[in-house]
């Protein structure tokens, strides 16, 4: 008789060889679909990450060559240095704390995979009410004590 029976089961061999060609591809596909939701999460984080970089390179690199030109300019207006530096900080922390705000909305905006845990989510379930093949248990003799 042939591995296929004449009424059409299967044997057991094609049987596992589908269920691993069907987990396999099970496999794949949650990778592809975990990848595919990960690529608009990245670019935003890319955002984010961007902006907080501009946020820091203003503040140190502006700080030193602009504040001193700027308090000067205003100390030139009639106001007392010591005030004008100090509006020009304010000013600068100011600016930093706007890039702050908006890179951190962009942050809020990155979410999970959803789609691609809930799947695995499902196929744990399948996987996990599948009954394994009983083994048998193999005695490991107890080391003597020393």
């Amino acid at each position: 008789m042939s591995p296929v029976e004449q009424d059409g089961n299967r044997s057991l061999g094609q049987l596992v060889a589908t269920a691993t060609t069907e987990l396999s591809a099970l496999v794949h596909d949650e990778i592809a679909l975990a990848k595919a939701e990960l690529r608009q999460d990245v670019k935003r984080a890319g955002i984010s990450g961007t902006a907080f970089t501009a946020a820091g390179v203003l503040v140190l690199f502006s700080l030193p060559v602009l504040s001193f030109a700027a308090a000067y300019g205003i100390h030139n207006l009639g106001l007392g240095l010591a005030w004008s530096f100090l509006i020009v900080g304010g000013i600068h922390l100011v600016l930093a704390a706007l890039l702050g705000a908006f890179a951190a909305a962009k942050v809020k905006k990155v979410k999970k995979p959803e789609r691609s845990m809930a799947s695995a989510r499902r196929s744990a379930a399948v996987l996990g009410n599948a009954k394994p093949h009983p083994r048998r248990r193999v005695a490991v003799p107890a080391e003597p004590a020393p």
